[in-house]
């Protein structure tokens, strides 16, 4: 494939469904992708480069991105390891685009406004009740402070629980409870699946971080991913069960003292308590504004629950899930 006049390069940490979806928007735009991940993995495509590197490691990814256009942050720790392992790699990737005289767009989520603040839009304050929303408002202020001072230009774009292919164990959709629902049998869930609840899809996702890292009116703020209007688990899980000629999907809530329990031989669930607020109240994203300056419009559910099913046919390609 030819790169198009405009084409850049654009460099991007983590090959999840999210940095790995952007890169392939990217490319099919024509402009050169290099993805960088500790194990070299990645989707394959003509303008798509794999990187095996250590993106904590600021002077080797600095020399991966030069002459990039922009690095995009799509990394995920392990929810245990975010305290040792945000803080530096998040360093890295602010330091390596300022060497690299390229813009950082990071991926990030709705962990940093206070539980009671629904809708949530870009321009609230961040109040986070938890020390993962803690560590993203650092981050975030950080990097917002290297731009103002004319370091590096930055963005940052928000989404809500992603809802689509290639979640993998991660998502509250993914390969835990899909199959599940395909198959006519009960899903279990944490928080109750009468709460209103923003899902926001990973193309979707991916959009916004190509604008974010490919127009300079999104520089130096937040932006949110356009998503539909909230659904509760419930309900969300109602359309899936139906679409694959099911009724109304069986679903059930976790106990809390069962997550507890479940967290005392787990380090990966006993950090999902902290985030358990998300799902006992309203958790709803207003990225309407990212609509009206950019036109991006969310994907309407019924393609949404569509190319997700398909994701799970015999023969369909997953997407990794590789950092």
């Amino acid at each position: 494939m030819q790169n198009s006049p405009n084409a850049h390069v654009h460099v991007i940490v983590g090959a999840g469904p999210i940095g790995a979806g952007t890169a392939r928007q990217l490319a099919a735009a024509g402009h050169r992708v290099k993805i960088v991940t500790r194990s070299g993995s990645g989707p394959s495509h003509d303008c798509i480069e794999l990187v095996r590197a250590d993106a904590a490691d600021q002077a080797l990814l600095a020399s991966i991105a030069e002459g990039a256009h922009a690095i995009y942050n799509c990394a995920n720790p392990q929810y245990h390891q975010w305290a040792t392992d945000w803080p530096p790699l998040a360093a890295s990737l602010l330091g390596a685009a300022e060497a690299a005289s390229a813009r950082l767009i990071t991926m990030s989520n709705l962990y940093m406004y206070a539980p009671d603040s629904s809708p949530m839009r870009a321009g609230d304050p961040m109040d986070p009740p938890s020390k993962k929303g803690a560590i993203r408002a650092a981050m975030w202020s950080v990097a917002l402070a290297a731009h103002e001072a004319g370091r590096v230009r930055v963005a940052e774009v928000r989404a809500s629980d992603f809802f689509g292919p290639g979640l993998g164990e991660n998502g509250h959709f993914g390969d835990r409870v899909l199959p599940k629902l395909l198959a006519g049998k009960s899903a279990s869930f944490i928080g109750s699946s009468d709460v209103t609840h923003s899902w926001s899809y990973v193309d979707d996702v991916c959009a916004t971080l190509v604008i974010a890292g490919t127009d300079d009116r999104a520089l130096g703020r937040v932006w949110h991913v356009p998503t539909l209007e909230p659904m509760t688990v419930q309900e969300l899980a109602d359309e899936i069960s139906r679409a694959e000629g099911h009724g109304a999907a069986k679903v059930s809530q976790i106990p809390r003292v069962a997550l507890k329990a479940a967290g005392l031989f787990s380090k990966v669930i006993r950090e999902l308590d902290e985030i358990r607020y998300q799902f006992t109240a309203p958790f709803v994203l207003d990225g309407t504004e990212t609509t009206a300056v950019f036109g991006l419009e969310p994907t309407p559910l019924a393609e949404q629950i569509d190319a997700t099913i398909a994701s799970y046919q015999p023969g369909h390609a997953s997407v990794g899930t590789a950092t």
